[in-house]
Formats: C-alpha cells, sequence, structure tokens
C-alpha cells in the first residue's frame, strides 16, 4: 500500500472528488467553451451576415469539441505533454462513441486515460512511444467499452428532464431554474453539467433564468458593499465570487435563490423561453452574455441538438421574446433580489460587509 501511495504521488495521480468533479469538470467546460461556443456564435454570425468564411471557421471550431474537452481535462489533471497531447483522439473516440450523451463519456473516459498515461510516463527509455501508446489505446478501447452506456444514460436523462419541463413547466421550471443556479454558484461547472445532460428548450430557459438570478442578484444586492468593481465581476464574470462569504454566512445565498424560483417558472410558463442554442449556453447565465447569445442563436437557427431532443425550430423573435429574455435575465433577478436582500438585512440575517468580496 505505501509503494502504490509513493508511486501515485510521484505520478502526481491524485484520486479526489475535488480533482475530478471541480477541477477536471471546470476545465471541460473551458473547452467547450473554447471549441463549441465560441464555434457557435461565430457561425451564427457568419449565416446572419452572409459571411462564409466566418461560417467555415464556426463549423471548424464545433468539429474540434471533443478534442478540447478531453485536452482541457487532462491540463486540469496536470498531465504532461506526451499524454495532452495524445487525449484529443481519446476524445474523439470518447464523443463519437457516446453519441448524444457523449460529452459526459468524455468526462470519465479522458480521466482515466490521461490517469494511466501518467503511470505510464517517463517508465520506459522509449517515451515516445509508450506514453502516447498507452494513453490513446486505453482510452479508445474504454470508449468502445464504456461510453455507449454512458452516454445513454445521460442522453436519457436529459431527455428526460427537458420532456418533464414541457410536461410540468411550472414545478421543473423551479427545479431546474433553482438546482442550476446552484450549480453555477458552487465550484463546479453548471455549463459543463447542462451540455452534458443536453439541457435546451424550456429546460435550457429555465437553467438560464436560475444562472441568471444568481450572477445578477449577488451583483446587484452587493453592490453597497462592493460597487461597479463588484457589479461587472459578478454579473459578467460569476458568482460563484461569493462562495467565500456563503460559507461564512449561508443566509446571503437565499435572496438570490428565491428569485431564481421566482424567474424559473415565469420563463417556462409565462413566456415559453427557449434555449435552443448549444446546451452549454444554458449553464452560462450572463457571463460574457452567453445564456443570452444562446438564446439568440436558437431563436434564428436551432441547434442539433435542441432539434433531436425538443423538436426546436427557427422562428423570427417577437416584441414578446425580447422582452422575456431582458425581464427573465436581468430585470426580474434583479428587483427580486434586492427585495428579499433588504427584507433579511432588516431582520438582521445579512450584514454589512457579509457580501464582501476579497
Amino acid at each position: 500500500m505505501d509503494k502504490m501511495q509513493t508511486f501515485l504521488q510521484r505520478k502526481n495521480i491524485v484520486i479526489s472528488a475535488r480533482r475530478y468533479g471541480i477541477d477536471a469538470l471546470g476545465a471541460m467546460a473551458q473547452g467547450l467553451f473554447c471549441s463549441l461556443l465560441i464555434g457557435t456564435i461565430i457561425q451564427t454570425l457568419g449565416q446572419q451576415l452572409g459571411l462564409p468564411f466566418l461560417t467555415d471557421v464556426g463549423t471548424f471550431a464545433k468539429a474540434m469539441s471533443a478534442p478540447a474537452m478531453a485536452i482541457a481535462i487532462g491540463y486540469a489533471l496536470q498531465a504532461p505533454p506526451l499524454v495532452l497531447f495524445s487525449l484529443a483522439a481519446v476524445g474523439q473516440a470518447a464523443n463519437a462513441m457516446g453519441g448524444a450523451g457523449g460529452p459526459l463519456a468524455v468526462l470519465f473516459i479522458a480521466i482515466i486515460a490521461a490517469e494511466l498515461g501518467k503511470a505510464a510516463s517517463k517508465e520506459t527509455k522509449v517515451d515516445i512511444l509508450v506514453t502516447p501508446s498507452a494513453t490513446i489505446l486505453s482510452g479508445v478501447a474504454l470508449a468502445y467499452l464504456i461510453a455507449p452506456p454512458i452516454g445513454a444514460l445521460a442522453d436519457s436523462f436529459g431527455t428526460l428532464i427537458n420532456r418533464t419541463t414541457m410536461l410540468q413547466p411550472f414545478w421543473m421550471g423551479i427545479a431546474v431554474s433553482v438546482l442550476v443556479g446552484i450549480a453555477l454558484t458552487l465550484p463546479i461547472s453548471s455549463a459543463a453539467i447542462c451540455h452534458t445532460l443536453g439541457l435546451v428548450g424550456l429546460a435550457g430557459g429555465a437553467a438560464v433564468a436560475g444562472c441568471c438570478a444568481q450572477m445578477v442578484g449577488f451583483a446587484v444586492m452587493s453592490f453597497r458593499e462592493n460597487r461597479w468593481g463588484g457589479l461587472v465581476s459578478q454579473g459578467l464574470g460569476t458568482s460563484m465570487l461569493q462562495m467565500p462569504n456563503i460559507v461564512k454566512n449561508p443566509r446571503i445565498w437565499i435572496p438570490p435563490t428565491l428569485a431564481s424560483a421566482i424567474t424559473g417558472p415565469i420563463a417556462t410558463c409565462l413566456f415559453k423561453l427557449e434555449m435552443n442554442g448549444a446546451p452549454i449556453n444554458s449553464g452560462m447565465g450572463t457571463c460574457g452574455f452567453c445564456g443570452q447569445i444562446g438564446v439568440w442563436t436558437g431563436w434564428l437557427a436551432p441547434s442539433e441538438m435542441a432539434v433531436s431532443k425538443v423538436g426546436a425550430a427557427a422562428v423570427s423573435p417577437t416584441a414578446m421574446h425580447w422582452a422575456g429574455l431582458f425581464l427573465v435575465c436581468f430585470i426580474l433577478p434583479a428587483a427580486l433580489s434586492v427585495i428579499f436582500c433588504k427584507l433579511l438585512r432588516k431582520i438582521g440575517w445579512i450584514k454589512e460587509g457579509d457580501l464582501t468580496l476579497n
């Protein structure tokens, strides 16, 4: 046992929930952002502006989403270069074999292949051959073996959420909005979760509402403490910045979470707000306005995931579409969070300085 622990320590193989569930998942979301998400935005701009070059650029970027995810995961696991570069093939194989639920397969398989590659790294004099072979062979073998069931499980669960939200938009609007919003503020990746589960349509709209409630809510209700810098960093960056304060006083999480419980069903029941762009947008909120861009691209050109899961079709956005988007994403989260925060300040649950960012 001691020899094994020494070996794992020497190889920088840390088996922990944080390394795999937070670091790797967060990096996976960044890989998706730099391929699928930015590619979707560029492709949509090219299509709407009639610029074939931009359309092609977006298509090329989207095609690289699986390798980008796997390499990002390897980077988070601090894989050496030969392992890191070999993960491109592993990601492509896992995503292809996993089908619609491929991203979850990429997450599991890339982690295992990266750790096996790290274990083999620099153990022989022909490392240039052994390390890439160990990484790619193990990863592709796992893709053949476990990617299909993992992908099917993720796809089925995501489909269940999407369809249940269509059947029960009020209650599922609350559940999806609150849970995905909480995931966004926690040190895990709501964007990767939404992409993995393929949350689109009304479920995607509820997820966008929940994420916006957290980001806009914390940004606005903490304005007296953090001023404009805090408004921008939380509103356009991430509400995760408040996690140290949440640990100290969990009650500060109540206002934006209550706001998400209200805006979620408003999105699904009143405005029928659908997020039919790339599923990763469902978990982005107002970060770089990616959630809103996802809704917009979904109106103009629904993603393949949205078409297959909820039968999405292109629409010409009306004033009602735009009103719903701005109310759900910006106006209501800000107003509701401020009101709830003032009430909690009055009864002493939130005190001066509780929301101050370090």
